[in-house]
């Protein structure tokens, strides 16, 4: 069957592409932000990118368009796809019918850490040679590809049923269907990693959030089970909706899945079971965050039969994802990386765990509010608080940004610039730079290239 997907590049329409190519599949795409790193691991498929939405791009032959979330009504290829009578499908509908029926889905949802939990489970799970499948919101470390097959169910074997992995996103479907994500998914293990309000797009509030995570509560099995972080209050509210599953909780120090920081940075812990050690952790991810994270995955991994114990030393070979924290490089004594935060508290969080092992050095912020809720200002009164733990922060306020970032700025007390463009933030970044100095960009978009432009500016100038 020939396919062509509209937003291609996207995270998680990367991965559909990835899978149908997998399943024998010919498979092309369009879109509009065609960057690394999906846009590489599509070329090195053999994948046709095409740039644009123009009607043209969808061949004639085709059998099936794949609409992603990011289409709507009076895109030119959306409108051509309506006219024509073609047949289309959202990627989620598409995953759940071709792929998901003879899986085991381990579904990780949340408001935060859904990628960083998908990859370090997929990981255990590999480590265990259970070979899963899985669908990453990311370009993993630890695998050369963001999605794949894996291990297979023997033919007429219904018990067989090997696992796969993805993120389930409350984020809505598409624009002819506007359920979340996750609801197509039908998991035997769901993780419910945290829940905060966010997509200030399409949700009104939290409570219309909450309502969502409990749809996902509905659809899995009795003999299945939900993995809860025990310290969230609001996922302590979905659960008493009503929940007809087994339920396990994480913590720090708390719930059935416990971890006792050995590193106050999350460098290294404890894991604990009901109590019960099961030995210690150190790995180079940091912050407390990172640290709940393994434990959802490792409870998840507990639900998938593998030997918790004998998969800590796995926790030392992980490798996160792309642009969570990804140190791009280190050029004349400052540290530069790249980031994916995009709300509030995976902001503070993120730079708390820097904070904690980098100590008195100035940890200098490049954010880019790109984001649905960022552009809208629903995040804007928490932004300076979030931003406690930076010396320095450069706040890019392009033009069209519907809100004054100016408040936010003077927030900071002295401590944030902002600009209008990336050239101009580049350059007051330049002019401010110290050596030990650990620059993050933070940006769940391109950021047109910044952080490798400001480590050729820092390359520049120490060569001169």
């Amino acid at each position: 069957m020939k396919l062509h997907i509209l937003g291609i590049c996207g995270t998680f329409m990367g991965g559909i592409a990835a899978l149908a190519r997998e399943l024998g599949h010919e498979v092309e795409g369009s879109d509009s932000n065609v960057y690394p790193p999906m846009s590489t691991q599509l070329e090195a498929l053999g994948i046709a990118l095409m740039p644009g939405y123009s009607p043209e791009n969808i061949n004639a032959d085709c059998d099936l368009v794949i609409v992603g979330n990011a289409m709507s009504r009076g895109n030119p290829a959306v409108e051509h796809v309506l006219n024509q009578r073609l047949p289309y499908i959202s990627g989620p509908q598409w995953l759940g019918e071709q792929l998901l029926g003879d899986r085991q889905v381990f579904a990780v949802a949340g408001t935060h850490g859904k990628t960083t939990t998908t990859s370090l489970l997929a990981w255990l799970l590999e480590y265990a040679q259970l070979e899963p499948g899985f669908l990453i919101g990311g370009v993993p470390g630890n695998f050369p590809v963001s999605a794949r097959l894996g291990s297979v169910a023997q033919q007429g074997d219904k018990n067989d049923r090997p696992p796969f992995v993805l993120e389930a996103d409350e984020y809505d479907t598409a624009f002819f269907d506007k359920r979340s994500k996750f609801v197509h998914y039908r998991p035997s293990v769901a993780i419910l990693n945290n829940l905060e309000f966010d997509h200030a797009d399409i949700f009104a509030d939290v409570e219309a959030i909450q309502r969502q995570f409990h749809h996902l509560l509905r659809i899995v099995p009795g003999n299945g089970r939900i993995i809860v972080n025990g310290e969230d209050e609001r996922l302590a509210e979905v659960l008493a909706m009503g929940c007809w599953s087994p339920v396990e909780t994480f913590g720090i120090e708390s719930g059935n899945w416990q971890a006792r920081l050995l590193e106050s940075d999350g460098s290294a812990f404890e894991v604990l079971r009901d109590g019960r050690s099961l030995g210690a952790v150190r790995w180079p991810l940091l912050g407390r965050h990172n640290v709940m994270n393994a434990l959802a995955a490792l409870a998840a991994a507990n639900a998938a039969g593998a030997d918790v114990a004998t998969l800590l030393p796995a926790l030392a070979d992980f490798r996160s994802v792309k642009r969570r924290m990804e140190r791009v490089a280190e050029e004349a004594g400052v540290v530069v990386y790249d980031d994916f935060a995009h709300h509030p508290t995976a902001i503070a969080t993120t730079l708390a765990g820097l904070r904690a092992s980098v100590g008195s050095r100035r940890i200098v912020v490049a954010l880019e509010p790109r984001s649905n809720s960022m552009r809208l200002g629903a995040h804007a009164d928490q932004l300076a608080p979030s931003l406690a733990d930076a010396d320095r922060v450069h706040f890019l306020q392009r033009p069209e940004l519907p809100w004054d970032a100016g408040r936010v700025v003077d927030a900071m007390a002295g401590r944030g610039t902002a600009a209008a463009s990336v050239d101009e933030l580049l350059n007051a970044m330049q002019a401010d730079i110290r050596e030990g100095d650990q620059v993050v960009f933070m940006s769940n978009g391109g950021f047109e290239a910044a952080p490798r432009r400001f480590v050729e500016l820092l390359r520049a100038c120490g060569s001169s």
